[in-house]
């Protein structure tokens, strides 16, 4: 899939800058940071969902 965005100069720049110290084109590491950030907000949610039903489950234990 191809997508397309619109950056500030300023962030342009870093992420050019630090594609080149990496040594992987811009769209690769545009790619990665999209994938960490999908995968850091599962991880996240899954992780307040088990505090939330570990807290409450003899609350569900009784309303079953």
């Amino acid at each position: 899939m191809g997508i397309a965005i619109e950056l500030s100069d300023q962030h342009a720049q870093a992420l050019s800058e630090t594609a080149r110290r990496l040594h992987v084109t811009e769209a690769e590491l545009a790619a990665a940071a999209v994938r960490d950030l999908v995968a850091r907000q599962s991880v996240d949610f899954q992780a307040a969902a088990d505090r939330v039903l570990t807290k409450n489950q003899e609350l569900y234990r009784r309303l079953a």
